[in-house]
């Protein structure tokens, strides 16, 4: 696929979920997807490292049962052979604390045959536990 045709398959999985489409995201994953988000595993519930559309899966439906965009935007698509690099904001409610925390984050995608191979999210990591501790 060419770079343009990666970064649209990015975006379309960004404005599915945006729409609270997790379907729609997960169509834009590979069978075999490695999707890791970096984090203490022991304070927020839904970090670490999933494989496959069904995990995938499941961290969505964790990350929505433990806190509430207030704000999620991506700001910048990068592209690079089968890599798709996203530069964004968040602000984000923990329900169990009733804390908020934002950031900026970059998330890099590879691509392989039309479909998301590997996904990676860098942010603030302390920032996130901190508002799950409080």
């Amino acid at each position: 696929m060419s770079e343009q045709s990666n970064a649209q398959l990015v975006q379309q999985a960004y404005a599915a979920f945006g729409r609270a489409d997790i379907d729609g995201v997960l169509q834009t994953l590979s069978e075999n997807v490695d999707w890791f988000i970096p984090g203490p595993t022991d304070i927020i519930p839904f970090v670490g490292r999933r494989h496959g559309p069904q995990e995938v899966a499941a961290f969505f439906g964790i990350l929505a049962s433990t806190q509430t965009a207030e704000r999620f935007e991506p700001l910048e698509f990068i592209a690079s052979g089968d890599t798709v690099v996203v530069l964004g904001t968040q602000r984000w409610h923990v329900h169990s604390t009733g804390s908020t925390y934002e950031d900026e984050w970059a998330h890099v995608f590879t691509i392989e045959n039309g479909k998301v191979t590997k996904f990676t999210e860098y942010h603030d990591t302390a920032a996130e536990a901190a508002a799950h501790r409080r």
